[in-house]
């Protein structure tokens, strides 16, 4: 019955891993202090089936039928062979299995919260765009991955042009449409 509980639970979650599902938050913010100038936008896109949650959950009812499979051959190898190791062997197999699913799925979060996938060459398109802006100075820029193709930075320029503002730094940035999340600040240099 657990068995049949984990395959049918598997494949709602297959099913549901084939759809994308897009999610728009859009947040804008304006705070002005002393000579700086903040700006953040938010722009959530969950593709699902590249969403590590909906990788783990299917994970983990996978393990639980394989451990289910694992379980029942021990259990007919048991009573149909007096096999008593059985059980223990296949407990084993079970942990391996799991902890090799584990481990996968451990390095693939880890490269996102640690900040490691960082997509060098987004990085310098972006670096080209923000230094192509007329009378700023590229003074920071950091950019990490949030998403399977989505990326978030926060950008720092200095200038002494008035005009520049956050929201003409974002039109800026549209030719970069994996770029979900940016924060924009502005130090405007006194003339």
């Amino acid at each position: 019955l657990g068995l049949v509980v984990n395959v049918v639970c598997a494949l709602i979650l297959a099913r549901a891993s084939h759809h994308d599902h897009a999610h728009d938050y859009d947040d804008d913010h304006l705070h002005e202090h002393h000579d700086h100038e903040h700006d953040h936008e938010h722009e959530h896109e969950h593709e699902h089936h590249h969403d590590l949650n909906l990788r783990a959950a299917y994970l983990h009812v996978i393990a639980d039928a394989a451990t289910s499979v694992l379980a029942i051959v021990a259990l007919v190898g048991g009573l149909a062979y007096g096999w008593a190791w059985l059980d223990p062997a296949m407990g084993i197999v079970g942990a391996f299995l799991v902890g090799n699913w584990a481990r996968g799925l451990v390095r693939s979060t880890s490269a996102v919260l640690l900040d490691r996938e960082m997509d060098r060459p987004l990085v310098a398109q972006l670096r080209r765009t923000l230094e192509s802006l007329p009378a700023a100075q590229l003074t920071d820029l950091h950019v990490w991955r949030v998403g399977r193709r989505a990326y978030a930075c926060v950008i720092a320029l200095r200038t002494a042009d008035a005009a520049l503002d956050a929201h003409a730094v974002r039109s800026r940035l549209a030719v970069h449409p994996e770029i979900v999340h940016s924060t924009i600040e502005i130090d405007r240099l006194r003339t």
